[in-house]
């Protein structure tokens, strides 16, 4: 289920719908053509990765520019239909590429997908001895600025990081803002935690990872346990996490022109009256402590708008003796890994992933994909 599948969610009529996305399309050719006036051809990498980061850039500002400009319900229309392209497009792409499957799941009455490695799944492996192992028991919290985009739009990354960790990953289709402001998100996300729990999964066996609003998210699920006296996970990855709502640090002004996300970044209708810097929204703001807080994995893009944040957070968590790697990605903007998985920076960060989260999930050879 999608945003736009939800009864308490209002959708563009047909007609209105259809001229949308000819915007869209109108939007995406236009910002293509601004491509050869950044001069792509010059930066830190290779010049394919820069062409490809060039290309990325233009046209995710204008995706970003054109979507944050439609009345919501136009906006969740869109969202559908690009949606109903994924399930169409990637499934087949990903099979391709081989050894990932991907099945739908409802856990704790929250919809989602599981991306999973084809060796270790009972429709392609008959004897349980010969399947592998499952590394961890992922809960993926996808970006989005905690407004947008769906758990499919995410799988081909999820795919990946399946091939490179062998782990299992669950993307649940949280409630999303403004028509679900917080903390619906957090709680959609905590009870998805606890049908994992559940289901038998140990918490030393679950990792929670997200991006962009996804990865603020789950620095807030983080959170949420802890005040509830809820196991805490194993590990936490987060890709460009949004984690200072305030939105005060110098990077957001002086990257915004290298970044993708745009100028005026959108908190209001999550918050819907809560304070930016409160620490449930914020957890730059928090005084995280390895009593409660996962040893955490963080990469982020030096020319992104939530660098100095993030770059805050770390040190805290570093400060505090919680466990932390840091990884900021040189001349890189927002949640490069996944808007650029060619990039060499990109295969360090999920390389530099696989090895020092592994370091933090206990074995669970009695793990299977039936959870």
């Amino acid at each position: 289920m999608v945003m736009a599948d939800r009864p308490e969610v209002e959708t563009a009529s047909k007609p209105v719908a259809a001229l949308t996305m000819v915007g869209l399309g109108e939007s995406l050719l236009n910002g293509l053509a601004r491509v050869p006036f950044s001069k792509p051809w010059k930066g830190p990498a290779g010049l394919l990765d820069n062409v490809g980061q060039s290309v990325t850039r233009n046209t995710i500002r204008a995706f970003m520019g054109y979507s944050m400009g439609l009345p919501i319900e136009e906006f969740r229309s869109m969202e559908k239909a690009l949606d109903d392209i994924c399930n169409v497009v990637l499934p087949p792409v990903i099979e391709l590429a081989g050894k990932v499957e991907i099945t739908e799941d409802e856990i704790n009455g929250v919809a989602g997908i599981w991306c999973r490695a084809k060796a270790s799944t009972d429709a392609y492996v008959d004897d349980d001895d010969a399947k592998e192992s499952i590394g961890a028991t992922v809960l993926y919290l996808h970006g989005g600025g905690y407004i947008g985009t769906t758990p499919i739009m995410y799988s081909a990354f999820a795919a990946a990081l399946v091939r490179i960790t062998g782990f299992e990953i669950f993307i649940p289709d949280y409630r999303m803002a403004p028509e679900f402001p917080f903390p619906a998100g957090v709680l959609d996300a905590a009870d998805v935690y606890q049908g994992l729990l559940d289901r038998g999964i140990d918490a030393d066996h679950l990792m929670v990872a997200g991006d962009s609003g996804g990865g603020g998210l789950a620095t807030s699920l983080i959170s949420y346990l802890h005040n509830k006296d809820m196991p805490r996970p194993a590990a936490l990855a987060l890709f460009s996490p949004e984690i200072d709502l305030d939105l005060d640090n110098a990077s957001v002004t002086e990257n915004a022109k290298y970044d993708i996300l745009p100028w005026s970044i959108p908190v209001t209708p999550y918050l819907h009256g809560v304070q930016p810097n409160d620490v449930r929204v914020s957890i730059v703001y928090a005084n995280p402590s390895p009593d409660w807080f996962p040893p955490t994995f963080v990469c982020w893009g030096e020319d992104e708008m939530f660098r100095d944040g993030i770059r805050d957070f770390v040190g805290k968590l570093e400060a505090n003796g919680v466990g932390v790697y840091g990884y900021e990605g040189r001349g890189m903007f927002h949640v490069f890994p996944i808007l650029m998985p060619w990039a060499e920076a990109s295969k360090d960060v999920l390389r530099e992933l696989r090895t020092r989260i592994a370091r933090n999930i206990k074995p669970d050879p009695q793990a299977k994909p039936t959870h």
